[in-house]
């Protein structure tokens, strides 16, 4: 990962000492822009150095030491990345705290992980730590990202801990504590969901990191050459390995600018703004660009709605070249030339990606549909997988050869295999130290052989790639002793333009049965076509023609599935699912256990007891 020709300060073992050394390198580049009255304002790595030896700095002599847990509850912005650096510094161990998790939740992960200070982002983050405080006798400072109102014993504004490092630097203990971080010492503990249970710390190193971002770059050697021309548009929660490697970790190691999206509910506006070359997504991203504009191309007049079905049948056509890196030739590719001019370039322009070399999506399954809807229009997404025990990338499909339907072969340093019961295990460099303060759980998701136990269900086909059918702990097991996968049964009925969440449900049950929430977007101008007349949302749900439709759409999705996957019945729900509400994880995947028990008489309607 050195560069050739700087004379590097640090020996580049840790996460920190590679950032120390660009920012020598780099200098006035800008490492980062975030969004400072309406326009994106740029960060240098000379200010973003100075600001985190200034924290750190300060850390040092608020008595903090090689590590101590610091806990950082805060939403994606530059400070994230300051705090972060900062703490891995002087040898202290980061703590993340997803920004959107209770004041409660936030009390387990400071109590569990022993954290002694905790940085936070605004007003609300400070209060749920004020609110519990008194419960955490070992936490002594709480640093807030903004102003606070009133500070009280004890807290302090990010903009005063500069001043007062700078004031007292410690520079030579600074520098030494980055030399003295071995490369197998904690680096991070990140806590799972918690969806069945309380959530685990997961222990990652240094070494962990820094042997992913290595690999990661080995999945694309030619794109990471051209470094300094790409950019990053920071979107998924930094708490999460996913984005903390390969949207942080990655472009920084190699000189990427990254800017950070203002929220999910802007990311198409900040996409027309950024025009990143690379992103880090879940699929929900894909699938709603997708419908949305399956629904625009509905509402076109029959003119433009021929000519897009038409250059979809050049998209199509188009899949083996753009999955193996190729350009069409002769007569096709004149067709997908022109059809790119009419159709393609325009879309990729309107939706801000028409630079869009790269994107990555992970943490759950994304349908061959959207996939190929993309790749068909030039633009590659890619899948890859990985959890957050193996920091967390183990398999990518490359933007050289891809193969929609899979997550990708192993990458660099890694074995990937299938063992008993069709559950994927894992060996690298990338995987866990452990779970912190939890032997028991540690000893039971590694094999005597030294694999990793994913957890996931999944087939490696003859050219090495990887296609997950579904999580072990998420299996239905039909009352007939059926096993089934509700994640692939989800992802195909999620292909309609009228489907935007679904649930399916059936374990210890005679048949399947599904929780849909509607694309109301699209429902509600098929309604209005149709004459459907609804007050409200609720209201829509229960026309029966609404249910006839929704009827229609279940069984076209599902007529590729065996009788037994087949869903016998289903509920309209008139709200979408989300984390604030609890029935999605900060990644955005579902909590089956919480849907259950929220939905538990609409499920129990759809199974009365004359037929169950």
């Amino acid at each position: 990962m050195k560069k050739e020709g700087i004379m590097a300060k640090f020996a580049e073992t840790s996460i920190p000492a590679v950032f120390h050394n660009r920012v020598e390198q780099f200098g006035d580049r800008a490492i980062v822009a975030y969004k400072k009255d309406g326009v994106y304002t740029d960060v240098s790595w000379k200010e973003m150095g100075l600001m985190v030896r200034n924290l750190g700095y300060f850390l040092i002599n608020k008595g903090i030491k090689p590590g101590d847990k610091v806990c950082l509850f805060s939403p994606n912005r530059y400070e994230w990345w300051v705090a972060d650096l900062a703490i891995l510094s002087i040898g202290a161990i980061n703590v993340p705290i997803y920004a959107t998790n209770s004041a409660e939740e936030s009390r387990y992960i400071i109590d569990n992980s022993d954290a002694v200070m905790c940085f936070t982002a605004t007003k609300e983050h400070t209060d749920k730590i004020v609110s519990v405080k008194s419960k955490l006798p070992n936490m002594k400072d709480i640093i807030s990202f903004d102003p606070l109102d009133k500070p009280a014993g004890g807290m302090l504004e990010l903009s005063t801990a500069l001043k007062e490092g700078a004031k007292n630097p410690q520079e030579a203990e600074f520098d030494k504590r980055i030399r003295d971080i071995k490369s197998s010492e904690m680096a991070t503990i990140i806590y799972t969901s918690g969806t069945t249970g309380n959530p685990k710390g997961v222990m990652l190193s240094h070494n962990n990191f820094f042997a992913n971002v290595q690999q990661l770059y080995n999945v694309d050697p030619e794109l990471f050459k051209r470094a300094d021309e790409l950019t990053f548009l920071s979107f998924l929660p930094l708490a999460h390995s996913f984005e903390r490697t390969v949207g942080y970790y990655t472009p920084m190691s190699y000189g990427m600018k990254v800017y950070f999206a203002e929220d999910f509910s802007k990311i198409v506006e900040n996409f027309q703004e950024v025009h990143p070359t690379c992103i880090v997504s879940v699929p929900r991203l894909f699938e709603k660009i997708h419908a949305g504009i399956l629904t625009k191309v509905s509402g076109a007049p029959p003119v433009k709605k021929a000519m897009f079905n038409w250059a979809m049948g050049i998209a199509a056509a188009n899949l083996p070249y753009i999955c193996n890196d190729k350009q069409p030739t002769g007569f096709f590719g004149f067709k997908y030339r022109l059809a790119d001019k009419l159709i393609f370039s325009k879309l990729r322009t309107a939706l801000g990606m028409d630079k869009l070399e790269f994107g990555f999506s992970g943490g759950g399954p994304l349908s061959v549909s959207d996939a190929e809807f993309f790749l068909g229009m030039g633009i590659k997404v890619v899948e890859g997988f990985g959890l957050t025990e193996t920091a967390p990338v183990t398999n990518a499909n490359s933007p050289r050869k891809i193969k929609p339907g899979t997550v990708g072969p192993a990458i660099k340093d890694t074995i990937s295999k299938i063992g008993e019961g069709g559950e994927l295990l894992i060996k690298g460099p990338q995987v866990m130290m452990g779970y912190y303060k939890n032997e028991e759980a540690t000893k039971e998701v590694f094999t005597k052989d030294g694999f990793f136990r994913t957890g996931d269900i999944g087939e490696i086909d003859e050219d090495g790639y990887l296609k997950i059918t579904g999580r072990i702990k998420d299996l239905i097991v039909t009352s007939g002793g059926k096993n089934i996968s509700p994640q692939n049964i989800e992802n195909s009925l999620k292909a309609s333009n009228f489907i935007e969440q679904v649930a399916v449900i059936g374990d210890n049950r005679k048949y399947l049965s599904a929780l849909v929430v509607p694309a109301f977007p699209e429902l509600e101008s098929w309604a209005k076509e149709q004459g459907v007349n609804f007050s409200s949302r609720a209201d829509l749900i229960k026309d029966p023609k609404v249910n006839e439709l929704y009827a229609k759409e279940i069984e076209a999705n599902m007529k590729d599935y065996a009788r037994v996957e087949q869903i016998r019945k289903f509920t309209l729900l008139d709200k979408e699912w989300s984390q604030e509400t609890d029935e999605l994880t900060p990644t955005l995947k579902l909590k089956r256990r919480v849907i259950n028990q929220k939905y538990k008489d609409a499920i129990e309607q759809m199974y009365p007891a004359s037929t169950d």
